[in-house]
């Protein structure tokens, strides 16, 4: 029998990308035996053959009704699988499933079957979820970082922000991917609906904090020089290099600072909090 992966360059290369993570959890130390989990959406790699495909397995049952995601596919890890072994061979030790148009059961349909992570409830709840708000990312992931874990068993880091704002004063660049910090929620029973529904809530109430950064962000921008204000503003709405006419925000001559702009262009929220103290970067620009 011929992989699914076989002539699909596309989603073989995603599947490449989750054996690559493994085979990084593995090697920090942060998926111990079978620990760790992933879930990655793969619908939009999914082709009419696949769609007619016939499962390898029963009918199993979600353990709740997930409506956004009539349809889709998805790459699984196994449950009592190893992240050293998906990182050599993810198709024996995953599987790709197929949810059901019923929204609360799903089959196994390539390549063999091995039965998804018991932590499937939780991972479909989330992405379920992240189809509803029309989020861009297509992954969930279950780790074991040792240094949180040991963390949590401190009674003051389990206390709402406390652990995201060490975070971010000790490797600031962790504000760019994590802008909304670190959602903690207290012990529930492993592949539980009731873990997936508290996470769902925690992630909830962190959209309201990315809210809360954009309007920092916005009240930045305002203070900045009328030039740079003009240049960032003119990214934020889209333009390229070119567009901006006489204002180049590309080309810059001092090139001490053009590390600087290069990231303050891509990750805005990051780098506008963290240069916000010193604006000497910005007057720079002004004066060029």
């Amino acid at each position: 029998m011929k992989s699914i992966l076989e002539n699909r360059s596309a989603l073989a290369k995603e599947v490449d990308k989750v054996a690559e993570v493994a085979g990084y959890l593995w090697q920090k130390g942060w998926a111990e035996r079978n620990g760790g989990n992933i879930t990655v959406n793969i619908t939009e790699f999914v082709d009419d053959e696949i769609r007619q495909m016939k499962p390898i397995s029963e009918v199993k049952s979600i353990g709740v009704t997930l409506p956004y995601l009539k349809g889709c596919y998805f790459y699984c890890k196994g449950t009592n699988k190893r992240m050293r072994d998906l990182a050599r061979w993810p198709m024996e030790n995953g599987s790709v499933i197929r949810i059901l148009d019923d929204c609360a059961s799903y089959v196994i349909i390539a390549d063999e079957a091995v039965v998804p992570t018991s932590e499937l409830p939780s991972h479909l709840s989330v992405h379920n979820d992240l189809l509803s708000k029309n989020s861009p990312y297509k992954a969930s992931v279950h780790t074991h970082p040792i240094e949180l874990i040991a963390m949590t068993h401190c009674e003051k880091f389990l206390q709402k922000d406390v652990a995201t704002n060490l975070l971010w004063s000790m490797i600031p660049e962790t504000k760019a991917f994590c802008p909304r910090g670190l959602g903690i929620v207290p012990y529930k029973m492993p592949s539980s609906v009731e873990l997936a529904d508290t996470t769902l809530k925690e992630l909830d109430d962190y959209d309201v904090m990315e809210e809360e950064i954009y309007r920092w962000l916005f009240k930045t921008i305002d203070e900045l020089p009328p030039r740079c204000k003009k240049i960032f503003l003119l990214h934020l709405d889209g333009k390229k290099q070119r567009d901006g006419g006489n204002v180049s925000f590309w080309g810059f001559k001092i090139k001490k600072n053009q590390f600087y702009f290069t990231h303050f262009y891509s990750l805005p929220v990051f780098i506008v909090n963290s240069l916000l103290p010193n604006k000497r970067s910005f007057n720079l620009v002004e004066s060029l």
